[in-house]
């Protein structure tokens, strides 16, 4: 497998700290073990991405103004990155989302901004690991708080669905050569805090989920919205999912800026018509931006991760709140969620009393990783498990799964 040897070099040149997940309840699934690696415990950014950004066959991580060459994570700036308008501790970098857009066989990262309202493409150039990387605007839709790639149009390519705040729009790249996206428009009905996709009428093809409903995809390559749920400041992604294993594609989604993570139960009425119920997974923590679906255990269906996203306001209820990484476990039998620990971190104790006071890399313990506005879910050391890579305003750091070390 790709740099099994480097294995041991990789986690021996970083600060480590092991985390051990205390097991479930008899009957329950263990939970698994992950060690924390960190990789830049002063990183602001809040968003990442990982591929192989210089071709030598392992895979690396970039995040705001520079990417991490495995196996050491040596860190190259290439590019600067400002604060986002009057907050300094904000940066204009919303997404790292790795594609090779100009076909040349390197990874670029598309990404997003807030203030400066623009989604672009930043180059790979290759060369030197610290030659620059230029960033091509894409277009100004609006104010973007994050954005993934998802394949909308059912095609082998994704797309890219940013979270603009006053539309719903994603952008196909439909040239490499030139370079050419094409903006396509679904409308402002739907427009708030959390966009994301699934199939939620199961006829084939990726719907778009907002706070206040969702666009159906249709066959003749048009959308129809449906206003038939309310999320309110829904995290980033929203994820349409069958959790009960009826057919029926439910939504998953956090509370962006207060307490809860949620999943909507669809079922079907006798005259065909769909109903959402409200249930809750856990309302102990804060700030749930970032969602993902991973299977990280090898078995079954895939967890649900998640976290806190340190400091998404420094104002709101449980702000200065410990952070933390969980994954969920969904028991179709049992009918609960099954909740496990990939990191919990103290609270900022001594954090200033005036919010606008307050700075993440000061106020939390050194280590203290959440889950920002992106995570990145990859087998980065090779070994045939799924890591985790969380980015935030308290750090960048890399949870590795010890899931094939205890076989």
């Amino acid at each position: 497998m790709l740099f099994q040897k480097h294995v041991q070099s990789v986690f021996s040149a970083c600060l480590s700290v092991l985390v051990i997940s205390s097991a479930g309840l008899a009957g329950e699934p263990r939970s698994l073990q992950w060690k924390q690696h960190i990789i830049n415990e002063q990183s602001p950014y809040e968003a990442c991405g990982t591929a192989d950004f210089n071709g030598d066959g392992r895979i690396d991580i970039f995040c705001g103004d520079s990417w991490y060459e495995a196996p050491l994570w040596t860190r190259h700036k290439v590019r600067e990155v400002p604060a986002s308008g009057p907050n300094p501790h904000y940066h204009e970098d919303f997404a790292d989302s790795p594609l090779d857009v100009n076909g040349d066989g390197r990874p670029d990262i598309v990404t997003c901004n807030y203030f400066g309202k623009r989604v672009g493409w930043v180059q790979n150039p290759g060369g030197p690991a610290t030659a620059a990387w230029q960033e091509h605007e894409i277009d100004l839709p609006g104010n973007i708080e994050t954005g993934e790639m998802v394949n909308l149009v059912g095609d082998a390519q994704p797309e890219f669905l940013p979270n603009v705040g006053s539309t719903v729009v994603f952008y196909e790249l439909t040239s490499r050569n030139p370079v050419q996206w094409t903006r396509r428009d679904l409308g402002a009905e739907g427009a708030g805090h959390g966009v994301g996709a699934g199939d939620l009428n199961s006829d084939g093809r990726n719907d778009v989920i907002t706070p206040k409903g969702w666009y159906e995809q249709l066959a003749d390559g048009g959308w129809s919205f449906h206003a038939e749920f309310a999320l309110g400041a829904a995290g980033i992604m929203i994820l349409g999912y069958d959790v009960d294993g009826d057919q029926l594609q439910d939504v998953l989604y956090g509370n962006g800026h207060g307490f809860g993570l949620y999943w909507l139960r669809q079922t079907k009425q006798p005259d065909g018509s769909r109903q959402w119920q409200k249930q809750t997974i856990d309302d102990t923590f804060s700030q749930v931006h970032t969602l993902l679906l991973a299977q990280l255990d090898g078995e079954g269906e895939p967890e649900l991760v998640t976290g806190k996203r340190v400091y998404a306001h420094e104002s709101e209820a449980g702000a200065t709140d410990g952070s933390v990484v969980f994954y969920f476990q969904y028991d179709r039998k049992a009918g609960t969620w099954q909740k496990h620990t990939v990191f919990q971190g103290d609270p900022a104790v001594n954090a200033p009393e005036n919010a606008k006071d307050r700075w993440a890399l000061k106020d939390f313990p050194k280590g203290s990783a959440g889950t920002g506005l992106q995570m990145s879910v990859v087998d980065i050391d090779a070994d045939g498990d799924l890591d985790l890579v969380c980015p935030g305003k308290s750090g960048l750091y890399l949870f590795e799964n010890l899931r094939q070390q205890k076989r």
